[in-house]
């Protein structure tokens, strides 16, 4: 019995071969490091559901509220209850890079006494304003001299 060989199969081994096999390695571990370097996006925050804004009209309930929207980020309660849903979206262009703030929602709901919504307002990333904090330290008593000081000094024997 005669064994033939077919043309253009080679065998494992043969130079053909494993240079093909180097060249399909190389491939893939350029496209694995060219898939480590895209870009991210990062949602941090509040998710509004769709539709859920148009759900509570001015007059609604604050229960009503709650539902629609769900827990609120943060409460004020100085003049009048607020309801503040803080979202924030951001992206980083290439992996190592440093994040940069694409959009930025403040949803705020506010509520008169009888705890029913007066207005609602949509603050954006253009709303926000840049401040400083300004960073002083309280001194603490003792350090300052009174009245009395000099007179117990005059006093004191040396």
């Amino acid at each position: 019995m005669t064994v033939s060989r077919q043309p253009g199969l080679q065998i494992a081994g043969t130079p053909r071969f494993v240079t093909r096999l180097r060249g399909a390695a190389a491939i893939a571990l350029t496209c694995g490091l060219l898939a480590a370097c895209t870009g991210e996006q990062f949602q941090k925050g509040y998710i509004l559901p769709p539709g859920a804004l148009e759900q509570i009209p001015i007059g609604a309930s604050q229960d009503q509220v709650l539902i629609v929207m769900g827990t609120p980020s943060t409460v004020a309660t100085l003049s009048g209850e607020v309801f503040y849903y803080i979202s924030q979206r951001s992206e980083r262009k290439v992996a190592f890079m440093q994040q940069q703030v694409i959009d930025q929602r403040v949803i705020a709901i506010y509520f008169d006494k009888n705890r029913t919504v007066q207005r609602v307002a949509n603050y954006g990333l253009q709303d926000g304003k840049i401040f400083d904090f300004i960073s002083r330290t309280t001194p603490t008593s003792g350090q300052e001299m009174s009245y009395l000081t000099p007179i117990f000094k005059l006093l004191s024997p040396r």
